[in-house]
């Protein structure tokens, strides 16, 4: 059976080892012991995000948290090739779904977008807020996903500072049904940073097609079929992970 995953803070394997001690308190000690049900005897991994894993004996367990005893501690690399998900803000909670189905898949970074056709806005303490959703939807699949690495959520970009980010990648993708490149015919670099931008379920507004292809962006489709905004970028992250080895 595979070992439930729990999150703690940067720095917190700072000066550990294998069989160190440390308690698992808070809010993820009290889901560990109170909804988990982990008891004593049983063995649970411990990341801190970054790449640490920490794979620990639980040596006692209250109602609110649990004392462990590090088994063994691993660093999982960065990936040569990172993937970067820029995901217009859209209403219903799709550009949610959309971050959370991609972080499983295994993005790297979250760039969240205002495009022109984006219903929602995040201004002031409903950005915040909504912010703050976007953070614990990924942590939570990350989690699911038992990853070593927790997407980082970059701040939010207009189109004009998204024209500044595209010039930063390797690569920088647009799904568009509309363009004519395949995604499946694209050439892609084997290591440094794709990005691909996905619009709001308006799509995309024209003058942004030309903004984002005269910073150097490519218009790709997917085949056929029209997808919504959150399945569009996980399924084009899947087959770039399958296709350039990050699922071998």
């Amino acid at each position: 059976m595979t070992r439930a995953m729990f999150l703690v803070p940067p720095q917190a394997f700072a000066g550990l080892g294998p069989d160190s001690s440390l308690r698992l308190s808070g809010a993820e000690g009290r889901h560990a012991a109170a909804v988990r049900r982990i008891r004593l005897g049983e063995w649970i991994d411990l990341g801190d995000g970054a790449g640490t894993v920490a794979t620990c004996e639980v040596v006692s367990a209250s109602r609110d948290a649990l004392t462990l005893r590090i088994g063994s501690l691993s660093q999982a690399p960065v990936p040569a090739l990172r993937f970067t998900l820029v995901q217009a803000l859209a209403k219903s909670g799709r550009d949610e779904q959309a971050i959370e189905t991609a972080t499983e898949i295994g993005v790297d970074r979250v760039v969240p977008w205002q495009a022109a056709r984006s219903i929602v806005r995040w201004d002031g303490e409903r950005g915040e807020k909504a912010r703050g959703r976007w953070a614990s939807a990924v942590r939570e699949a990350a989690k699911q996903a038992r990853r070593s690495w927790v997407p980082v959520i970059e701040p939010l970009r207009t189109t004009p500072g998204l024209t500044a980010r595209i010039g930063e990648a390797d690569l920088a993708l647009v799904l568009h049904e509309s363009a004519e490149q395949p995604l499946t015919g694209i050439a892609v670099p084997s290591s440094g940073e794709v990005l691909v931008v996905v619009g709001p379920e308006g799509g995309l507004a024209q003058d942004e097609v030309e903004e984002l292809t005269s910073a150097g962006a490519i218009l790709v489709r997917l085949g056929p079929e029209v997808l919504r905004t959150s399945t569009a970028g996980p399924a084009a992250l899947a087959y770039l992970s399958g296709r350039l080895g990050r699922w071998s």
